[in-house]
C-alpha cells in the first residue's frame, strides 16, 4: 500500500497532518497546568538565554540528523547494503556519544555561550565538506561522524536553560529547551523533498547558512558566561579530569545513564532509520519515508516538555513505572511488521513514549546534579546518544543476516524490560531510604 493511500499523502496534507497533531499535542500539554503560571513559570528566568539555547538545540538536531534524513538518496547513489546503510545513519550518533563528555566538561569550566559559539562553528565547517567535497563512500562516512558535534549540542542546550531558571521551574525550562529536538521533524520532512531538485549535497548547502544564522542569533540571544560559579566551590583548581572522575564515582550517574540509554537512544535510532524501513520494507519513496519519520519526531519532540512537567508533580519514577512496560507492549507488536498504517501508528506511539521518557529521565539529572550539570549531561547525554549508535547499527546487521527488520524491533524490546526492573529496584530503594530517615527523626 502506498503512502498516498495510507494517510492521503500530498505536501498540503502533510502539513495537515503534522499541524493538526502537533495543536492537539500543545493544546494537552498547556491543558495541564494554567497559562498564567506557565507563562510566570517562563519569566522567572533568563528566557531569551532558553531561547538561546533551543535554537542551538533544534539546529544541531536537525544537522545531526541530517544523514538520516537524507540516507535514502545516499544509498542509492552509492549502492550500498543493509549494514552499510545501518553505519551510514549510526556514525553522527556515535559522534555525538563521543563528544558530549568533553563538551559538558568544557561547559561547565568555560561557559555554555564560548562552547555553543565554538560547536556551532564547527558544524558549519562540516557541512561545508559535505556541500563541495564528498566524491566516495569513505568520505560520506567522515562527513557523517564529523556531524556528531551537532550532537554534542545537548550538552550545552540542557545546563544553559537549567542555570538560568531557579529549581522551581528546572524541569519545565529543561523540558523546553530539550524540546527542541523537534529538529527531527524539519529535517525529515524538508530535506528530502529540497534533496530532488537540489541533490543531498545541496542541502548540505542549505542547513551551512542555516547554522550560520543561528550562530549570530545564539550570539545575541544568550548572557554572557560568568565561569566563576561553575568552577567546583571545594577546590577551582581541580581539573576536568578529576571532576570527571569524581562524578563517576556516584552509582547515580550509571543508573540515569542506562535509562536515558533506552529512551534517548530508542528515540534518536529508530527516528534515524526509520526511512530506510519504510523505503526497503514498503517500497515508499524518500519524500514519503521522510513525511513519516517527521510525524514520529513531532510526537516525540512536543511531548519531551510535558514528561518534565508531570515528572515535575507525579515524580520522575512513579512515571517511567508505567512507561518502560508500555514501550515493551508495543515494541513486541511492532515487530510483528503490520501492514502499512498500523506501522504508521504504532511508529508515532513508540517514538512518542521514548521522546516522552527522555523529560521523564532528565527531571532527575537536576536535582542529583545540580552542580555539576554540564558534565553529568555530557555523560548521561553520551549514554543516550551511544544507544541510538547502537539501534540503527543492529538494525543494518540484523536485516542483512536474517533478511528481515524484526529482530531489530526485539533489541529496544528486551531494553525496556531491563529498564522496568531498575525503575522498580530505585524504587524500592528510595523508599527504604525515606522510611530510615522517618525512623532516625523518630528516635
Amino acid at each position: 500500500m502506498r503512502l498516498s493511500a495510507a494517510i492521503v499523502y500530498s505536501d498540503h496534507s502533510a502539513q495537515i497532518l503534522l499541524g493538526g497533531l502537533g495543536l492537539r499535542m500543545f493544546g494537552a500539554s498547556i491543558g495541564m497546568t494554567n497559562r498564567t503560571n506557565l507563562m510566570a513559570a517562563i519569566k522567572s528566568g533568563h528566557w531569551p538565554s532558553l531561547v538561546g539555547a533551543w535554537l542551538h538545540f533544534e539546529v544541531s538536531f536537525m544537522v545531526w540528523l541530517l544523514i538520516g534524513a537524507l540516507s535514502v538518496t545516499m544509498a542509492e547513489e552509492f549502492g550500498l547494503s543493509a549494514s552499510q546503510k545501518g553505519l551510514l545513519v549510526a556514525l553522527p550518533l556515535l559522534g555525538g556519544a563521543l563528544l558530549r563528555i568533553p563538551v559538558g566538561l568544557w561547559n561547565d569550566r568555560v561557559g555554555s555561550k564560548t562552547v555553543g559559539l565554538a560547536l556551532l562553528m564547527a558544524q558549519a565547517l562540516v557541512l561545508l565538506w559535505g556541500w563541495v567535497g564528498v566524491t566516495t563512500f569513505n568520505h560520506l562516512l567522515g562527513v557523517a561522524l564529523l556531524l556528531g558535534a551537532a550532537g554534542a549540542s545537548f550538552a550545552i542546550a540542557l545546563p544553559l536553560a537549567s542555570r538560568s531558571y531557579p529549581p522551581e521551574s528546572q524541569g519545565l525550562a529543561m523540558g523546553i529547551a530539550a524540546s527542541a529536538n523537534s529538529g527531527t521533524v524539519l529535517a525529515f520532512l524538508f530535506a528530502p523533498r529540497l534533496a530532488e531538485p537540489l541533490g543531498w549535497r545541496g542541502v548540505c548547502g542549505l542547513m551551512l547558512c542555516a547554522v550560520v544564522v543561528s550562530c549570530v542569533a545564539f550570539a545575541l540571544l544568550v548572557q554572557p558566561d560568568d565561569p566563576a560559579p561553575r568552577r567546583a566551590p571545594e577546590d577551582p583548581r581541580v581539573g576536568a579530569l578529576a571532576r570527571l572522575a569524581r562524578l563517576t564515582r556516584q552509582p547515580r550517574l550509571y543508573e540515569l545513564s542506562s535509562l536515558y540509554a533506552v529512551t534517548f537512544g530508542g528515540f534518536v535510532g529508530l527516528s534515524s532509520y526509520l526511512p530506510i524501513l519504510f523505503r526497503d520494507q514498503y517500497g515508499l519513496s524518500l519524500v514519503e519515508a521522510g513525511t513519516i519519520t517527521a510525524l514520529c519526531g513531532l510526537g516525540g519532540s512536543l511531548i519531551r516538555p510535558v514528561g518534565g512537567l508531570v515528572a515535575d508533580r507525579v515524580g520522575a519514577l512513579t512515571v517511567l513505572r508505567g512507561l518502560f512496560p508500555l514501550l515493551l507492549v508495543l515494541l513486541l507488536v511492532v515487530s510483528a511488521m503490520p501492514a502499512l498504517v498500523p506501522m504508521l501508528t504504532l511508529s508515532v506511539a513508540i517514538v512518542t513514549a521514548f521522546g516522552f521518557g527522555n523529560g521523564v529521565v532528565f527531571r532527575l539529572v537536576g536535582d542529583r546534579f545540580g552542580d555539576q550539570m554540564g558534565a553529568a549531561t555530557g555523560v548521561i547525554g553520551a549514554a543516550g546518544a551511544l544507544g541510538g549508535f547502537v539501534l540503527p547499527l543492529l538494525f543494518g546487521l540484523l536485516k542483512e543476516a536474517t533478511g528481515s527488520f524484526r529482530g531489530g524491533f526485539l533489541i529496544p524490546a528486551v531494553l525496556c524490560l531491563v529498564a522496568t526492573v531498575s525503575v522498580l529496584w530505585q524504587t524500592r530503594r528510595h523508599r527504604m531510604a525515606e522510611l530510615g530517615q522517618v525512623r532516625s527523626f523518630s528516635h
